[in-house]
């Protein structure tokens, strides 16, 4: 990683038309407010537009529209904030070490282990597994037998990655995350409950990203599946044999009961609901806090719940709400009247 980029490279990275001194030098990214000379900024929002003209910005990634309005240096792209999102992992501090295996870290001597791979402090490599060409393992993690991590792959501190998991190239898993863990599977009877044993697996396509502390339970019969391009806030749980299709975003304290299947391109927002066995067609958005009981067949905006009031209205218009059934039964009489 270098210390600065002109801003001619920065262009040429990320694919935008340069506006002014392309040899400006640039160290670093920052909001449009707190932005020095040396820094790079962008503008997505306009409500941020009234701080174009002040910003101590190097230079501004703009749209075309903006570019016009501004005298400054200026990367122009029709996409501001992906013009940010691309340029954002070149000055990501959070370096790491460089490729080996760290002497406090345990790896079986069974695993098999690229040398460009980078191996922390404390990590637990067990029997059978299969470590990639510039995997990237952080300090304190377990990557349990069996296992396979992709070309690029990057587990941050603390993760645990179960027996049997297989994780594809340049996906992204942060601290906490439990990958294949126990589903919860048991059968009732006599009083108790008893375990079912969960021998399926989890298998985790390319370019995923897992936020911290959310958990993937491995499949009962047959795998947990995460497709290609799916993003996972923190604290998601998702239960045995879900499918989550390519390019579903799902945000943070969401809940997706077993065996239920995610559609490709869905959003789904914080604390939605999902009841088990469900199907969601794809490019579905569920807004946050909705509780989804019943399959969605055709792709569109769901949302379930009430928005907020005041305590004393609430509580008021919950006695009506319990009175709903009631209500409708007499209505059915006096239409029969």
């Amino acid at each position: 990683m270098n210390d600065f980029y002109t801003l001619s490279e920065l262009a040429e990275k990320c694919g935008a038309q340069i506006q002014g001194d392309g040899y400006k030098q640039v160290s670093g990214l920052n909001t449009l407010q707190d932005a020095r000379g040396h820094e790079l900024s962008f503008l997505a929002n306009p409500a941020y537009a009234k701080y174009l003209q002040t910003t101590q910005a190097c230079a501004v990634i703009l749209g075309p529209d903006m570019a016009a309005e501004f005298s400054g240096n200026a990367l122009i792209l029709d996409n501001p904030y992906l013009g940010y999102a691309r340029l954002s992992s070149l000055f990501d501090p959070n370096r790491g070490g460089g490729a080996g295996i760290h002497p406090s870290a345990v790896v079986d001597e069974t695993a098999v282990v690229d040398p460009s791979a980078a191996i922390g402090a404390n990590v637990v490599v067990e029997a059978g597994v299969q470590i990639a060409a510039g995997v990237r393992i952080d300090s304190g993690t377990v990557v349990g037998h069996d296992s396979v991590l992709g070309v690029d792959v990057y587990l941050h501190r603390n993760v645990t990655v179960c027996h049997g998991v297989i994780i594809g190239d340049r996906t992204i898993i942060h601290s906490g995350a439990v990958i294949g863990g126990d589903g919860f599977g048991n059968a009732h009877s006599d009083g108790r409950w008893h375990k079912i044993a969960q021998i399926g697996g989890v298998v985790i396509g390319c370019d995923v990203e897992v936020g911290n502390n959310t958990c993937i339970d491995r499949g009962a019969l047959g795998n947990t599946e995460i497709h290609d391009g799916v993003r996972l806030d923190n604290l998601i749980q998702i239960a045995h044999n879900v499918i989550i299709g390519e390019n579903t975003a799902i945000a943070a304290s969401v809940g997706i009961s077993g065996s239920t299947t995610i559609g490709k391109n869905c959003t789904i927002a914080g604390a939605a609901g999902f009841a088990g066995h469900l199907t969601i067609a794809d490019g579905t958005f569920i807004s946050g806090m909705a509780m989804i009981t019943r399959s969605i067949t055709k792709s569109g905006s769901y949302s379930s719940g009430t928005g907020f009031m005041e305590s004393r209205d609430w509580r008021k218009n919950v006695v009506r709400f319990r009175q709903l059934d009631d209500l409708a039964r007499r209505i059915k009489q006096l239409e029969k009247r």
